[in-house]
């Protein structure tokens, strides 16, 4: 491959990315009742990924597992961990590889909460089996059938 042909390799696949997106360019996109999910960045290799998540009053975090690190800030609504703690607005919580935790949203408020997720999320049995896995991958297919159910175009938020 010659110079100029590697400088047009390089410039489309910065023309394809997208480093910049309004916050109403994404949408919401079901995870089921009462829960959803603003995509914001997949990792490249499936390492991870970056989302808004979105929880009505009421609503669970099943027991799961994080297989990385995770960082989440809140920026509205209260949850309580299982440990008890409440999490509100502007709060932040680090897990760590391995963590395993559930938790739920307490009062009248919509959750929101800014998640940078590396590895895996497995959602686990009484017995600690896996029953579920959500890597970036996975949300990438949601978001992806979601654009095209709804007509909408799919966004390059792959690194």
């Amino acid at each position: 491959m010659n110079a100029q042909s590697r400088i047009n390799d390089l410039q489309q696949s910065i023309s394809a990315f997208v480093p910049h997106v309004a916050a109403d360019a994404l949408p919401w996109v079901a995870l089921g009742q009462g829960r959803s999910f603003k995509p914001l960045r997949f990792l490249a290799g499936d390492l991870g990924f970056v989302e808004l998540l979105r929880l009505e009053p009421g609503e669970a975090i099943a027991r799961h597992r994080h297989t990385g690190e995770v960082h989440a800030f809140n920026l509205q609504g209260w949850r309580e961990l299982d440990t008890g703690e409440r999490i509100g607005p502007g709060d932040y919580v680090y897990e760590p590889e391995g963590n395993v935790d559930s938790w739920k949203v307490v009062g009248d408020d919509v959750l929101i909460v800014l998640v940078v997720v590396m590895g895996v999320v497995e959602y686990l049995d009484g017995a600690g089996k896996v029953l579920q896995r959500y890597a970036g991958s996975r949300l990438r297919d949601l978001y992806e059938r979601h654009c095209a159910d709804v007509g909408i175009p799919v966004l390059n938020l792959t690194e």
